[in-house]
């Protein structure tokens, strides 16, 4: 495990790479909690799919969805995939806002007791938890993906064995505890997952973080895939 990374150089870098990422591309909190749920096991195409279908057919709300016979929900939200589980779950969770006073209520917890409150939530992990605290509430709390913990772990910034847990209170604790810095640095993590540290053959070559590898020959070897 690398122990001297400078994860605001690496935060630098790749925003002079990619630039603002402005996410999340949601129109307000409410959508964006919604997405939150939804994107889980999908792509983000799919989840805008079901969005529209939700704004067509003005369902894109707590007080809607939670009005809204499961049925219909399901057919609505049926392009972010396992639309029955996630009709249930969302359904849930409109209805727990709801009765907890809505988002302004929600927004008087601590950012600790905020967090706790979700992941009390049947469907909500710690992903979609920071996300909706992260993006909709703008509490600093570092979002870790997929994306994030195979970069982390092919740069030896974590252990192989880092869990959630362990790989937010790395990023948590060398930056500033900014949601605009959390934001903008998980987003462009995602960049650097989809387009060049993907899960098989890598493209190394011309990464904005080649140069935060460590260099360990074999190592390079093993992760540099095709240019």
């Amino acid at each position: 495990m690398t122990e001297n990374c400078d994860l605001t150089e690496v935060y630098k870098s790749l925003l002079a790479a990619f630039g603002p990422q402005n996410w999340w591309p949601a129109k307000g909190p409410e959508e964006m909690i919604i997405g939150a749920l939804l994107t889980q096991n999908t792509t983000w195409e799919n989840v805008e799919k079901a969005l529209i279908n939700l704004r067509l057919d003005h369902r894109l709300s707590f007080s809607a969805i939670s009005t809204t016979p499961l049925s219909a929900l399901q057919k609505l939200i049926k392009p972010s995939g396992y639309f029955r589980q996630k009709s249930e779950r969302l359904k849930a969770l409109a209805d727990a806002i709801i009765e907890a006073g809505g988002l302004n209520q929600l927004k008087e917890k601590t950012t600790p007791d905020l967090r706790t409150w979700f992941l009390a939530l049947k469907g909500v992990g710690p992903e979609t938890a920071d996300s909706i605290l992260l993006y909709a509430f703008k509490r600093p709390s570092f979002v870790i993906d997929a994306y994030t913990l195979r970069i982390g772990k092919r740069h030896q910034w974590l252990p192989a064995t880092a869990n959630y847990d362990k790989a937010q209170s790395y990023f948590t604790n060398q930056l500033q505890a900014d949601p605009a810095i959390f934001n903008e640095f998980h987003a462009l993590l995602v960049q650097i997952g989809k387009n060049f540290c993907r899960p098989q053959n890598p493209v190394c070559k011309n990464c904005p973080l080649l140069n935060y590898l460590v260099p360990d020959q074999n190592q390079f070897q093993s992760h540099k895939g095709s240019p």
